[in-house]
């Protein structure tokens, strides 16, 4: 069995792109930047190195993403990566990579029209659907998350379901 899953959480480096292909199928062009943070064994500084990453989101997951993601807003994104490859002008074999999302999360809200805490949009089969994951299930809403526990809080045991 093999396995092509990828999942990041990063900020948009450009505003979402939004095309419509011959078909008429929408097809939204966005890139994230991640940060990953390591100490450096020689001088023991912290070196923080960017990546840059190329995000397609087809139909109305990119429809969504393109009415609601701007530049510098957190996103979640799952998916897979996909290369495609293509011969240039000069002759030379050019290659891309980039991920094609299957879900999404916006960590930020909307374009700025509430305080709204986020969104979350998955792709089902024929389409994508507000609140479904990718296999359909829906998501739980912030409304039936579970309780957190205060530090220094004591737990009782007989409490615990299982």
């Amino acid at each position: 069995m093999d396995l092509n899953k990828v999942m990041i959480i990063g900020r948009l480096t450009r505003d979402p792109e939004l095309k419509t292909i011959p078909s008429g199928a929408s097809v939204c062009q966005l890139g994230i930047a991640t940060n990953f943070v390591y100490t450096n064994q020689q001088s023991g500084q912290k070196v923080e190195n960017v990546e840059y990453h190329n995000v397609i989101l087809w139909r109305k997951l990119g429809e969504i993403a393109a009415q609601y993601l701007k530049k510098g807003q957190r996103v979640y994104i799952e998916g897979r990566l996909q290369t495609r490859s293509w011969d240039g002008t000069d002759g030379k074999k050019n290659y891309k990579t980039e991920i094609v999302a299957d879900n999404m999360i916006m960590l930020d809200g909307g374009r700025g029209d509430s305080p709204a805490s986020g969104g979350n949009y998955g792709a089902a089969a024929g389409g994508a659907a507000a609140g479904m994951g990718a296999s359909g299930m829906a998501q739980p809403s912030p409304a039936e998350e579970l309780p957190t526990i205060q530090q220094g809080e004591d737990i009782n045991v007989d409490d615990i379901p299982f």
